[in-house]
């Protein structure tokens, strides 16, 4: 889109599988290639989980096969195709048909490798880094006491990401770190940072947010059985409620 953006960082917890991917070009479930593989455990010290998706503090990360990243190797298939010299409609449906095969050898084998060629264009435009639990709480603690900034778990793993890409960059490479989530969603990981600091999430929560954990809550128990058809009739009977003016 012309953004001059010189590499994207992919940020990843201790479910790893992307920057295991970026490290090697093998996409598994399990850690067979990439970190692990080359010392035994990863630089942070921590094993990746064999039978599945490990629980962390930054839940939302918590996955082993990203949906979004099929789109990415299908743009990768398509430049390496069209290197061969070909039309551009069998650039793409070889594209298609890679990507398949590999898909296919995720779901029955467990990953798959991509040529080097495509790891190498992966390379050119992204780097990775994978953030432990541990990692993620000392960044939440740096930043809070060192700048007042409160960030949430899956902030932190992207700030300390950019970090690490700032110091391979060195002076004169700008960083841009997005905050993904508000710091009071994800309370618990953010108090056990900041134990025995000076913090109250009052001090951070937007106003319309203040007090509201005490106002009265309100429930709509649906009953068992009822399909989608009773959902609809209880929301369609909830909204001409408020239209009326009967709920506050």
């Amino acid at each position: 889109m012309g953004l001059p953006i010189d590499k994207l960082v992919v940020a990843t917890n201790e479910n790893d599988i992307l920057d295991r991917f970026w490290r090697s070009g093998h996409y598994e479930k399990h850690a067979v290639h990439g970190r692990e593989a080359e010392g035994g455990l990863a630089q942070d010290g921590v094993k990746a989980h064999e039978d599945g998706v490990r629980e962390t503090l930054s839940p939302a990360m918590d996955i082993l096969v990203s949906s979004n990243f099929e789109r990415l190797l299908w743009f990768l298939a398509y430049e390496f195709a069209s290197a061969a010299g070909m039309d551009d409609q069998w650039n793409k449906k070889q594209a298609g048909q890679e990507v398949e095969q590999w898909l296919k050898d995720l779901k029955n084998k467990g990953g798959f490798a991509v040529h080097k060629e495509i790891l190498d264009a992966a390379q050119r435009d992204f780097e990775s880094e994978r953030v432990s639990d541990e990692q993620t709480k000392e960044t939440i603690k740096d930043f809070y006491v060192n700048g007042g900034y409160v960030l949430d778990p899956h902030s932190a793993i992207g700030v300390a990401a950019a970090l690490r890409s700032m110091q391979r960059a060195g002076a004169g490479t700008d960083h841009i770190s997005l905050a993904t989530a508000h710091p009071a969603k994800f309370a618990g990981a953010v108090e056990l940072s900041l134990q025995g600091q000076d913090f109250d999430f009052a001090s951070v929560l937007p106003e319309e947010f203040v007090g509201l954990d005490k106002k009265e809550r309100r429930v709509t128990v649906v009953p068992r059985g009822a399909g989608w058809q009773g959902i609809r009739k209880i929301v369609v009977e909830q909204v001409e409620q408020e239209l009326r003016g009967e709920r506050a």
